[in-house]
């Protein structure tokens, strides 16, 4: 059994922190201690070492990019006062993905099936942990770097895979905070991204932009972060209706593990161990139940996303302890086949739905 993770922001770390993803989590704290980066992005939770370990064996990971804001913001490095601002910086990031790949024979991009293949072959029984690759998946979380429609298809050559319209609002999408529909320009983009079996991510999406969008696109379809809102009643999170919506068009949530998205009482000021993979399952078995199957939920962590291992379960220092969150499913009653589904399988689905066969 392997783990997909539909959410991480190794580029944006990268980028605004320095962190380099192939040095473990610890080394980073040691590197981190006397400067105020764990103040600004949290204590690191993320590396290729860990990732390992814990059979991460593939990582949708995000070129992000975020409008201008008058408010203090740890994301300032990677904010944009125009489009060709934010084609620059997600150049940028995408050309960090690009060293890790070329840098690390363990790391991988994932743009084919061939690529997955290659990736998951090296996670069979009958090979050592050094024989191990990590995929990783480009994924665009806010569009405003496709400068028009039309120049998607630039993207999709360097290797995008996914595209999230909105983060707040964009020329594209009504978004978190902003509520609204897709723009006339969003409307175009899906049917571009139609042509080339992109996977839309629906998360960040406002609700009635969302819905749209779920009756417009008509290819793959995920909400990479995003919670039930059951659970934090925000517009960031998801309604039972949009749910369900998701799940008539077959597509898969991923879980974050930040706190107060698991509990929306939950604050910075609160213990960590005040949430813990009990509540995890708590959400997973609300979307089972909501969908009538386990086919539909997974684990988009979005680790080191502006949060850090403060804020995230008690069972979790890095990224290595998603691994234990089978055993929490498996005292749950959960059986091995939708165990395996919801850790890895149903991501793996909608990849194999959309990634070209080479």
């Amino acid at each position: 059994m392997i783990l997909v993770d539909a959410h991480q922001d190794i580029a944006y770390n990268a980028v605004c922190f320095g962190r380099d993803y192939r040095q473990s989590a610890l080394r980073k704290r040691q590197l981190e201690t006397s400067t105020d980066i764990p103040a600004q992005a949290g204590i690191a939770t993320l590396g290729l070492p860990e990732a390992i370990a814990g059979r991460v064996a593939v990582v949708f990971v995000t070129l992000f990019v975020a409008p201008r804001s008058p408010r203090p913001a740890p994301w300032k490095t990677v904010m944009y006062d125009d489009i060709s601002g934010a084609y620059r910086l997600a150049l940028q990031q995408m050309d960090t993905y690009q060293r890790l790949a070329d840098d690390s024979g363990q790391i991988r991009l994932i743009r084919s099936q061939v690529d997955l293949d290659s990736v998951l072959a090296t996670w069979g029984d009958d090979k050592t942990v050094k024989d191990r690759q990590q995929g990783l998946v480009i994924l665009m979380e806010n569009a405003d770097p496709i400068i028009e429609p039309r120049q998607f298809e630039e993207w999709y050559e360097r290797g995008v895979r996914i595209v999230g319209p909105a983060w707040q609002a964009s020329r594209y999408s009504a978004g978190t905070g902003a509520p609204g529909p897709l723009t006339p320009l969003g409307r175009e983009l899906l049917e571009v991204m139609a042509n080339f079996n992109a996977i839309l991510d629906l998360s960040h999406m406002a609700e009635i932009a969302f819905l749209e969008a779920l009756d417009r696109y008509t290819g793959t379809v995920i909400a990479s972060h995003s919670n039930p809102r059951h659970f934090c009643d925000t517009d960031r999170h998801l309604t039972d209706v949009m749910i369900r919506r998701l799940a008539e068009r077959d597509g898969v949530m991923g879980i974050v593990m930040l706190n107060n998205f698991l509990d929306g009482k939950w604050s910075k000021t609160d213990p960590k161990n005040a949430v813990t993979f009990s509540r995890v399952v708590d959400i997973i078995d609300h979307v089972c139940q909501l969908t009538g199957s386990a086919a539909h939920v997974g684990l988009g962590s979005d680790f080191d996303g502006g949060f850090g291992a403060e804020s995230t379960p008690a069972e979790i220092d890095t990224t290595a302890d998603l691994w234990y969150l089978g055993k929490a499913l498996r005292q749950r009653g959960y059986n091995e086949d939708d165990i395996t589904a919801i850790l890895g399988g149903n991501m793996l689905r909608k990849l194999r739905e959309s990634l070209p066969t080479r």
